[in-house]
């Protein structure tokens, strides 16, 4: 399947973007690229998405990771003949649960770095992987509410 090939590319640029932060910044250090709106701020969560954390998280979140990670690749291979957008939509959430499940188990916890804020606005820090798995849950909400209905009709007429 070539649309795997997207789910790597965002892997290897969500891993080598982890690297340079650990290997540029302290944590905790923030860079502003653009001041008071973008920083580059490395912090690291042992949680799960926006800092949510429980007691044995770590070993939790890995195990739902796998779990999941092997339920999207499963999904994306019966859906290899499916429209290109829900294809890709799964491939970048799969990308993205595979970045973070590397840091998981490597590290026990994710690093994050895109900290964006508005004023005294800041929304969470995130990562390439966060980014994916977003990414590819607007694109798969967007395919099953507008663009599969379409096709359906498409097909009945």
């Amino acid at each position: 399947m070539k649309i795997l090939l997207v789910s790597a590319v965002v892997v290897v640029v969500d891993q080598i973007t982890k690297v340079l932060t650990r290997s540029y910044l302290d944590l905790y250090d923030s860079v502003p690229v653009i001041k008071n709106f973008f920083h580059l701020t490395y912090i690291t969560n042992d949680g799960m998405a926006f800092g949510l954390n429980f007691p044995g998280g770590v070993y939790v979140f890995s195990v739902i990771s796998i779990i999941l990670t092997v339920i999207i690749f499963t999904y994306l291979w019966k859906e290899q003949n499916n429209h290109i957008l829900m294809r890709l939509s799964l491939a970048l959430i799969l990308a993205g649960a595979i970045g973070n499940l590397i840091d998981r188990l490597l590290f026990g916890e994710v690093v994050d770095f895109f900290d964006f804020m508005i004023g005294d606005f800041h929304w969470y820090i995130f990562n390439v992987a966060d980014s994916a798995v977003t990414i590819g849950m607007f694109m798969y909400l967007y395919f099953s509410f507008y663009v599969q209905p379409k096709l359906k009709t498409e097909t009945v007429s």
